[in-house]
């Protein structure tokens, strides 16, 4: 291995305060760099290849929380429902209820992120704000006993303007609040604001979140 994955992360950790978790980006990293992060105490490791993190499930150790942090097709539900700790990209009802539906099947209970569209880039998938609010309104999500929904999640626009940054991922918080208040006062579960990767977590941090999810910073460039 000719990347210090200890060390960076050391350096990570060592920057978040408590009560953040840090979601430590390894696909298209080898099992071998997740080792030398699980070797440090990581166990939340994120993936966004269906394959890839088949592969890697079936060699790595059992106490690993995977994270699924890509966009999700609904026909590749049923292949991490067995394993998957979170998904952290919910971005329709659609998705949601085949989540449900394959958790049932395999007798488990699915927790997920709701994917928030704030950044201007239309490469970008999730719920804008309002349709957030139609959807949690509309209480159909009450009935999905197998999904817990746990927070928010988004990505803020890829820019070099540390007030744009700022500024989406304040109004996330602040949504985070508002749905808070409405749909889930009586609900532990609903406590994550997951923004922040390897570029702008610092500003995260001062932006309420929860949950960072960093991989480069730690790993390198992509392996394959």
């Amino acid at each position: 291995m000719d990347y210090d994955v200890k060390g960076n992360l050391r350096k990570i950790l060592n920057d978040l305060p408590e009560g953040v978790k840090l979601v430590a980006v390894s696909k298209y990293h080898p099992a071998d760099y997740i080792m030398a992060a699980y070797d440090e105490g990581q166990r939340i490791f994120g993936e966004s290849h269906e394959q890839e993190i088949r592969q890697k499930v079936d060699v790595l150790p059992k106490d690993i929380e995977w994270h699924f942090i890509g966009h999700l097709q609904t026909n590749k539900v049923k292949y991490i429902a067995p394993y998957i700790h979170m998904i952290d990209a919910v971005d329709s009802m659609k998705l949601l209820r085949e989540i449900n539906k394959q958790a049932l099947k395999n007798n488990r209970v699915i927790n997920v992120l709701l994917e928030l569209h704030i950044a201007e880039e239309e490469t970008k998938y999730g719920f804008s704000l309002d349709a957030c609010r139609e959807m949690l309104d509309g209480g159909e999500w009450r009935q999905l006993h197998n999904v817990r929904i746990c927070g928010l999640m988004m990505m803020a626009s890829n820019v070099d303007d540390d007030d744009i940054i700022r500024r989406e991922m304040t109004l996330a918080a602040d949504f985070f609040d508002e749905m808070k208040a409405k749909h889930f006062a009586d609900d532990p579960s609903f406590c994550e604001r997951s923004w922040g990767m390897s570029h702008d977590y610092p500003i995260a941090l001062k932006c309420r979140t929860t949950m960072v999810r960093i991989g480069t910073s730690i790993f390198g460039p992509r392996v394959y």
